[in-house]
């Protein structure tokens, strides 16, 4: 096997466990419900 196909399956082995790691981080944060006010003369458009 040449230098260049290990490196191009080496680092094809790196993208893929670095995609399998971050699908499987629990980062889901709580929502925080944001109430605000709108003019009533930006409804008119």
């Amino acid at each position: 096997m040449s230098r260049s196909l290990v490196i191009l399956i080496l680092i094809i082995v790196v993208v893929v466990g670095a995609l399998f790691w971050l699908a499987g981080r629990d980062a889901e944060t709580a929502q925080t419900r944001v109430e605000k006010v709108v003019p009533l003369e930006n409804l008119s458009r």
